[in-house]
């Protein structure tokens, strides 16, 4: 009789830690939607160019007045407005160049953006990989075995290809079982080229009036376009070469 006590023993003390573990991803997952919530709700008019530009004369000022503040205050909100998949950071890109100008725009939004996307990535990840992978885990091991072959590639190609939403990637890739380190360097680099033309855009305009008069259409100038066109062809040129290297050398192998 006591063998049985002692085989129901574990099962009934990992259900507890189970729901408990389960109890805490929803309280979290409510508490991020909610914070999404209250930012969109409060804050959302304050990401247009509109309300920026009413503010000009402003935020100049206080830029010179206080610009270690303003640098870390600048980049919490691109994190979290990025983190959170919030709209608005094509706005903030484009104001921050314009803010900062191209070299110091530059660096607040690259590791800013870099930084909102691993925490979505995080968040992706805690919140349901577990689920995806418990459910579809055999259907999806030929899938994790190729990401782990050439997941950090993946990401780069994904990263240079503007028309992949940013908030879709950062999702996708936290169900994956790529490395965080992996996923923050590789994006790091691979938004490096696109985030240079969008920062370099905002920091034409003389103004943020001028960038809110104008909008998106004029800053699509042919020089810019033909960026946008290098970046979805680099990604091609650089796994061809990649593939030729591979091959010269698996050849080179053979050979000896």
């Amino acid at each position: 009789m006591p063998a049985p006590a002692e085989h129901e023993t574990p099962s009934t003390e990992a259900a507890p830690k189970k729901t408990g573990s389960k109890m805490t991803k929803i309280v979290v997952l409510l508490t991020v939607v909610a914070a999404a919530l209250f930012a969109c709700h409060n804050y959302g008019d304050a990401l247009s160019l509109n309300y920026l530009a009413s503010k000009e004369a402003e935020l100049q000022q206080y830029r010179v007045n206080n610009p270690v503040l303003v640098y870390g205050v600048a980049m919490t909100i691109y994190i979290l407005a990025t983190g959170l998949s919030l709209p608005g950071a094509s706005v903030l890109t484009l104001a921050y160049a314009w803010y900062f100008g191209f070299a110091r725009g530059m660096v607040v939004v690259s590791f800013s953006s870099t930084g909102g996307a691993t925490m979505a990535f995080v968040l992706s990840r805690y919140f349901l990989r577990e689920t995806i992978q418990s459910r579809f885990g055999d259907k999806l091991v030929s899938f994790n075995e190729a990401l782990e072959r050439e997941g950090a590639f993946y990401l780069f190609t994904l990263r240079l290809i503007p028309a992949v939403p940013f908030f879709v990637i950062n999702v996708v890739m936290g169900l994956t079982p790529l490395k965080t380190r992996t996923f923050w360097w590789i994006s790091q680099v691979g938004m490096l080229p696109g985030t240079a033309v969008y920062v370099y855009a905002g920091s034409q305009f003389p103004d943020l009036k001028t960038l809110a008069d104008k909008g998106g259409s004029e800053i699509l100038t042919p020089e810019l376009i033909a960026a946008f066109v290098l970046l979805g062809v680099f990604p091609i040129v650089v796994k061809k070469i990649i593939y030729t290297l591979k091959a010269s050398r698996t050849t080179t192998a053979v050979e000896k």
